[in-house]
């Protein structure tokens, strides 16, 4: 994808305003001018490709109403933790398309959530086409950003996602390098795969502020190297020649005196960094303000001390402001 300073990329669409992953989402990221989006992937039960944040989807679609559907509610363990819901694995595609989004939200975001209910759930190759579409009715390049989520597991119940991404990539004319494409996930695994696969796309590793990456855990247990160790400058020294860049927690950035973008960018590797949201509920507690966690805060005092650092990609909840604010 085109190195600006940053990218601005629309987390799950324009979640701010609408549900996230919804095709309103979608559209509005794209009419407010963003350089691409992220869909979050995973997978049904007959290996299609769906954009949900997780693949309990209790939280994000009116699953739990339905009563055709309430022998599906299951606890099960997801990277190693216990989980009860309903699961993206355990329905068709078939089914999954009758079931409604809604905000996930709702006590933040309840503008968002007078739409529930009104959107069906996207696969992947929806989105690909959106943005394809899109890219020519705004008169620009819009990229994506797709973020591979749990490949650890889904490999384990049989539902290995490099192939299905691979197959759904290359059906939709996003494999060879002509549209800008980004693949991120927060196992290593997986974007090595799809690398070997020969996916042209930059590849970039989610980075958390604590813990350490399924991937490695289900292997090493607790010798895997944490998150954290990741980003030290031996720790970006094994990431070299193997990813193109990190995509950290914010409060990684926001921890003064760290030196995280500066080393990834002595080593050759994009720093990208998420989420930005203005609400007072999502800010780091220097920037809240009057309102509730609703309300937003000194959002442009804490985005400028990420701004600062040189990123090179940012995701955001609200489009318009992400775009005023790293393109002002």
């Amino acid at each position: 994808m085109p190195r600006k300073s940053p990218l601005v990329i629309g987390h799950r669409g324009a979640p701010g305003y609408r549900p996230e992953h919804s095709r309103s989402s979608y559209e509005l990221a794209l009419a407010m001018g963003v350089d691409a989006v992220e869909p979050d992937v995973v997978a049904t039960k007959d290996g299609v490709l769906v954009v949900r944040h997780e693949n309990e989807i209790s939280g994000t679609t009116d699953v739990s109403a339905r009563p055709e559907f309430a022998d599906r509610k299951k606890t099960k363990r997801v990277d190693g933790q216990a989980l009860t819901g309903w699961f993206t694995e355990d329905f068709t595609w078939a089914e999954l398309s009758t079931l409604r989004g809604r905000e996930r939200l709702p006590e933040v975001r309840a503008s968002s959530a007078s739409f529930d209910g009104t959107q069906s759930i996207l696969r992947l190759r929806d989105v690909l086409d959106l943005v394809r579409e899109g890219s020519a009715e705004h008169g620009r390049e819009i990229g994506v950003v797709l973020e591979v989520k749990h490949a650890t597991y889904f490999a384990s119940i049989g539902l290995a996602l490099a192939p299905l991404i691979e197959q759904e990539l290359r059906a939709a004319g996003w494999a060879d390098g002509e549209l800008p494409l980004v693949i991120e996930s927060f196992e290593s695994t997986v974007l090595g795969e799809l690398r070997e696969r020969g996916i042209a796309a930059t590849s970039i590793y989610l980075i958390e502020a604590t813990g350490r990456p399924y991937d490695r855990k289900a292997v090493e247990g607790a010798q895997a190297m944490t998150y954290k160790a990741t980003v030290t400058p031996r720790g970006l020294d094994g990431l070299v020649g193997l990813v193109d860049g990190i995509s950290v927690n914010k409060k990684m950035l926001l921890d003064r005196g760290n030196t995280i973008v500066a080393d990834a960018h002595a080593r050759g590797l994009l720093v990208y960094t998420w989420t930005c949201r203005p609400e007072n509920a999502f800010l780091a507690a220097e920037f809240r303000g009057a309102g509730g966690r609703g309300a937003y805060g000194d959002y442009e005092a804490e985005w400028g001390l990420l701004a600062q650092q040189g990123i090179d990609g940012v995701f955001v909840d609200h489009p318009d402001l992400g775009v005023a604010f790293f393109r002002g």
